[in-house]
């Protein structure tokens, strides 16, 4: 047994209380516990096609609820795979609940079961009543109906064995087939049949994640599962008389799509178990991967035993916003608290809160505003991010899909605070999961609504060949479909920049161009920066206060708000003393950030490194020259305070090598470097020359702030 499970991968949204194994006949099951409920809810294991990793969208937001139990079934995960078919007998996945509930201390859980897991979950239910206070059943095996005569001609005696020979045909169903599977064909039917369960477009993700936990397993022991004895014959009376032994309340949620198990069969399990049939429209075999906010809703009132919290509406009369800011860098928070600045200018009295996480929560913290108590249990993007990052590498597209578990994750959070309290706005600026979710589940939209980016459109690097041009058209496709099925859900959608910042490029083969598609569907507040240059007075009065000499030559050193930027500011600070010897009079000061330890960072005699620098703009606007990665919002910091700067765009980050770069050239501001070729001593001559250098930027706008917080205050 083990504390604390596996914490090196960052892209889950929690990580396990307690692990461990239970062991039967010489085969050991691998379980998991989250949370400390009440009540326990047992996920329990699907077909040994996939592990435990399928309930990913389920368990962290149902571990904040209750106590959570799953485990990965015999033959795949981290659990062993028995060579033998009767070890993969449905009794045998029964017993192994039990054993781990015990080893749980669980004496009665809710359970939940999936496609196959369905029989398991029938059979512990009929033989274990006193262990299942309820059972919920997702796109159940119940064969039953004519639509699964083809599930029970497969264990038919009579041609159950035709699986095992050579197929007539490996087309379609064809590939069904034990023999195939065994001898070659393994690959081709996990495609396939991944396809059969995934029929909703726009599901590249949840298709990646299937295909590569079914090659966790083999063919073989697939095989041995597909094979072994079922929890009563498939037959309509065998079925129907096990289904008929469950006392307890039943819940099932089926789609109309499902092309892997009927929803006719669905429908009749509920009618047999006298259960509530929730039935999801247009939806296929995995609903809680492709709709989990409708599943996870679904799930938690039947746990609670159909209770429904209802929302606390405040007496005060005042306007409530609830904001999230974006945790990928510290650049949101600046521009949105100066937004709310403006907003509370505008709205008398309101009350702002802010969902957020670190490194977010160190700028508002600093400027003393309210961050809501639900904020703990935001996972980190930040932390994710930071762990996809190599040598000033990050593939920011590829980054965020593999950041679904903890979006979903951060998403709940954000409905349970406005499921149990009220507010009359919500703002979300680049809070993808927000307006992702909301427009998959526009029903639960119940406040003013208003979005903000500084970029649209997700684009492919041209490392990335013909398949991320097609994932990155495919997400693209979607975000296009969602705002036309829903052209309302967003209240307000503002574009932090003016027109002519977008890149003239399309959104992909058959898709608008990304500009005109803007114009369409979006206001332009003009850039926000949070300051006002002209503010600062004096420039050799700001050198002062802030410390800088009057004959120093000021070199500030800035990689944003997360810990990506560690191998430039190394780089970076190995280049000073070169940078000194030519330039004699120079000042590097390296700044660490929220995300990156200083003592981690090398030390030069002479430079500076500091940690975190609350309102930093200050420091860049009296600065000779800076040097930053290719983030949008210190560049503009520095643009809009006329301050020469080199930049290094993140190799593979889309948004700062096209979107970022075409704002800067179009601003006629920073000279661009390439890390990998840029050594220590190309750096320092860059700095020589570019220290104190007079720049002629376009003038960036100061009102941007003013102008967004007016749009957001007409929705109050």
């Amino acid at each position: 047994m083990a504390l604390m499970g596996d914490q090196a991968d960052a892209s889950r949204a929690r990580h396990p209380d307690e692990t461990g194994f239970v062991e039967r006949d010489g085969v050991r099951v691998f379980w998991e516990r989250y949370g400390e409920g009440e009540r326990t809810v047992l996920f329990l294991p699907t077909w040994t096609f996939v592990h435990a990793r399928i309930w990913k969208a389920q368990i962290p937001y149902f571990a904040r609820h209750f106590r959570v139990v799953t485990f990965d079934p015999r033959g795949n995960g981290r659990s062993d795979r028995p060579t033998e078919q009767s070890a993969y007998d449905e009794r045998e996945f029964m017993q192994d609940a039990l054993d781990v509930l015990d080893a749980c201390d669980v004496q009665r859980a809710v359970v939940v079961a999936l496609s196959r897991g369905a029989q398991r979950g029938l059979l512990l239910a009929a033989e274990h009543p006193e262990r299942v206070e309820r059972i919920a059943f997702l796109a159940p095996m119940f064969p039953v109906t004519a639509r699964s005569l083809a599930t029970r001609a497969a264990f038919h005696p009579r041609t159950a064995g035709l699986v095992h020979r050579r197929p007539l045909t490996t087309r379609g169903f064809g590939k069904f087939n034990v023999w195939y599977w065994s001898h070659g064909g393994y690959a081709d039917f996990v495609e396939w049949w991944t396809a059969q369960m995934l029929p909703e477009p726009h599901s590249t993700k949840q298709t990646e994640d299937s295909i590569a936990w079914a090659h966790e397993t083999d063919g073989t022991t697939l095989g041995l599962s597909f094979t072994a004895a079922p929890a009563a014959p498939f037959t309509r009376r065998a079925q129907r008389q096990l289904a008929e032994r469950v006392r307890c309340p039943v819940l099932v949620i089926h789609g109309t799509r499902d092309k892997a198990t009927a929803y006719a069969d669905g429908n009749a399990l509920a009618r047999v178990t006298g259960a509530r049939l929730e039935t999801l429209r247009g939806v296929g075999h995995l609903a809680h991967a492709r709709k989990p906010v409708a599943v996870n809703l679904a799930l938690r009132e039947f746990a609670e035993g159909g209770r429904r919290d209802p929302t606390v509406h405040r007496a005060d009369g005042r306007k409530r916003a609830l904001y999230i800011s974006s945790p990928i860098g510290l650049g949101h928070a600046q521009r949105d608290i100066a937004i709310a600045r403006e907003l509370r200018g505008l709205v008398d009295g309101i009350q702002i809160d802010w969902l957020a996480q670190h490194p977010v929560t160190r700028v508002l913290e600093a400027e003393g505003e309210r961050i809501h108590p639900a904020s703990e249990h935001l996972a980190s993007e930040s932390g994710h991010v930071e762990a996809e990052s190599a040598e000033h590498d990050l593939h920011c597209f590829h980054a965020w899909r593999r950041m679904d578990e903890i979006l979903i994750n951060n998403f709940m959070v954000f409905h349970d605070v406005v499921r149990e309290d009220r507010y009359d706005l919500w703002v979300g600026d680049e809070a993808w999961e927000l307006d992702y979710y909301l427009h998959e589940n526009p029903g639960e939209k119940r406040a003013s609504y208003a979005w903000l980016t500084d970029f649209v459109g997700w684009l492919p690097m041209p490392d990335g060949g013909a398949r991320e041009a097609l994932l990155t058209a495919d997400y693209n496709a979607q975000m296009v479909e969602h705002v036309a099925a829903h052209p309302g859900l967003r209240d307000r959608a503002i574009f932090v920049g003016n027109p002519e910042d977008i890149v003239d490029e399309r959104l992909g083969p058959q898709l608008p161009m990304i500009r005109d598609w803007t114009e369409r569907n979006f206001e332009f507040s003009g850039y926000v920066t949070g300051f006002d240059p002209g503010t600062f007075g004096d420039r050799a009065e700001l050198r002062d206060q802030l410390g800088f000499g009057e004959d120093e030559k000021v070199c500030i050193v800035s990689v944003g708000g997360s810990g990506v930027g560690a191998d430039l500011l190394r780089r970076v600070i190995q280049s000073f003393e070169s940078a000194k010897r030519q330039v004699p009079e120079l000042r590097m000061i390296a700044v660490a950030g929220p995300r990156i330890d200083p003592q981690a960072l090398p030390r030069r005699e002479g430079l500076e490194v500091v940690a975190y620098v609350h309102n930093l703009y200050r420091h860049l606007a009296a600065c000779d020259v800076a040097v930053v990665q290719g983030g949008l919002t210190t560049a503009m910091e520095l643009t809009a305070s006329g301050r020469p700067f080199l930049y290094f765009p993140l190799r593979q980050h889309f948004e700062q090598q096209m979107h970022v770069a075409h704002r800067l050239d179009r601003y006629g501001a920073g000279r661009r470097m390439d890390f990998e070729t840029a050594d220590p001593d190309v750096i320092a001559a860059a700095i020589a020359e570019e220290v104190g250098r007079p720049v002629a930027y376009r003038h960036v706008e100061t009102d941007g702030a003013r102008r967004a917080a007016e749009k957001l205050a007409e929705l109050l």
